[in-house]
């Protein structure tokens, strides 16, 4: 049920470790306007669909199919929403979850941690997001890395993501950080949109070094991170009237609209305060330019989190994207992080994508690429075409549904027939309060 495509002696160890273990699942919700574009992504039919995509799946995944959602799940060409697949995990596994606002529009009527970022502006601009906004982003993922970690006795962190329009500011960030990505990375089209996708990010970067080369942007190194953000935080256990369990600094509520508190912040590590050469990319500025939210704050949290845990990046190219951003900060920044306890978790119909070149593209990272696992579950014999549309290339994956499958399969042994059986169950309690 866990298939190994790069790195196949280190995935094999880093799954021996870490089977019979529950992981804790974290998911960092973020925006890019590049989500809005006609035709760039399927996940919402519309452009108005897209910019509440986020939202609905983190209620969904976080209330499940019964509480009347604020923000129903977007309707979509084909396909039905891989968070159905998440909860099916998290819900059936008790498995802790928390939710984090990297940047979004509006707040998600759910209890989510708010890390004080920004939605980005459209990459092709090449001016996504301030930079200082993107060094606190890396500070708070730094700082949950590291919390979050420190609840994990034996087990591993699940990082997933919900970013509309994603998997292109990842091919921005592959690209700009040198990595062949051009025709490689996935989308929730059955065939993979490419042509599109590289004419944004081409005018992206062609813009932000056309600044750079002008001089622009460079004083905003020096620009201060916001003094204080806000936040309100707790883990749930998704099977519904579970206890909650408080974090540290975390304040308690059970849904509804959460009240605000300040939180101060962490301290940032002395080695992000210093000048990069102007010779070497800094990919805080390739990030501010080019990227989303959520990228670096997944960067941070990995970076933290390895260095005590094992970390699944749920996902595929936007992952990928993600690892190479990890990497490249670390070494930039002089940050220590533990390679080797962090792995890929995808789906079959990410990592076997004919359109597009996952195990190409994480080849593609370097002699130090990670581990690509993918679940092996399949949606051929479902009694639903929402779900059989995954088997023609719709959707393909989100919200960590391929990590979460693994996760079922590693802690508790789950067969193709109790996944698909779990997730079939969603589907079906959806269906019944639509009606």
């Amino acid at each position: 049920m866990i298939n190994i495509y790069t790195q196949t002696e280190q995935g094999k160890e880093w799954i021996a470790k870490y089977r019979g273990c529950l992981p804790l699942f974290a998911c960092v919700l973020g925006f890019t306007e590049t989500g809005l574009i006609p035709g760039i992504s399927a996940a919402g039919r519309t452009p108005e669909d897209r910019k509440y995509t986020a939202c609905a799946d983190a209620e969904f995944l976080y209330y499940g199919p019964e509480q009347k959602p604020q923000h129903p799940l977007p309707p979509l060409t084909a396909g039905a929403s891989p968070v159905l697949i998440s909860r099916a995990v998290v819900e059936a596994l008790n498995i802790p979850v928390y939710l984090f606002d990297a940047g979004l529009p509006q707040a998600a009527a759910v209890p989510a941690i708010d890390l004080g970022g920004t939605p980005a502006r459209c990459l092709s601009e090449g001016a996504a997001m301030e930079l200082a906004i993107v060094r606190h982003l890396l500070e708070q993922g730094l700082l949950w890395g590291e919390r979050l970690a420190a609840d994990i006795q034996q087990g591993y962190l699940i990082i997933g993501e919900c970013v509309v329009g994603g998997t292109t500011t990842a091919l921005a960030i592959l690209t700009g950080l040198g990595i062949d990505a051009v025709g490689k990375v996935n989308s929730s089209h059955p065939v993979c949109n490419h042509t599109q996708k590289w004419a944004l990010v081409e005018a992206g970067l062609e813009r932000w070094r056309a600044g750079e080369a002008g001089g622009a942007g460079k004083d905003k190194l020096t620009s201060s991170s916001p003094s204080s953000l806000s936040f309100t935080a707790s883990p749930r256990h998704p099977s519904g009237d579970a206890t909650l369990t408080q974090s540290p600094d975390a304040t308690f509520f059970n849904g509804g609209n959460p009240r605000t508190e300040v939180a101060p912040e962490g301290n940032l590590p002395a080695a992000l305060s210093h000048r990069v050469p102007a010779s070497v990319i800094d990919p805080l500025q390739l990030v501010a330019a080019v990227g989303d939210p959520m990228q670096v704050v997944v960067a941070g949290m990995t970076i933290a989190a390895s260095r005590s845990c094992g970390v699944m990046l749920a996902g595929g190219t936007q992952m990928l994207a993600v690892y190479a951003l990890t990497s490249a900060i670390a070494q930039v920044y002089n940050l220590s992080w533990q390679p080797i306890e962090v792995v890929i978790g995808t789906t079959r119909w990410v990592a076997e994508d004919p359109t597009g070149g996952t195990v190409d593209l994480a080849l593609n990272l370097g002699a130090k690429n990670p581990p690509l696992l993918a679940t092996g579950v399949s949606f051929a014999n479902s009694r639903y075409p929402q779900l059989q549309a995954y088997e023609q290339g719709f959707v393909k994956e989100g919200m960590g549904a391929g990590a979460a499958c693994i996760a079922a399969h590693l802690s508790h042994d789950w067969s193709q027939h109790q996944l698909l059986a779990a997730i079939e169950t969603q589907l079906e309690r959806l269906s019944r309060v639509k009606k």
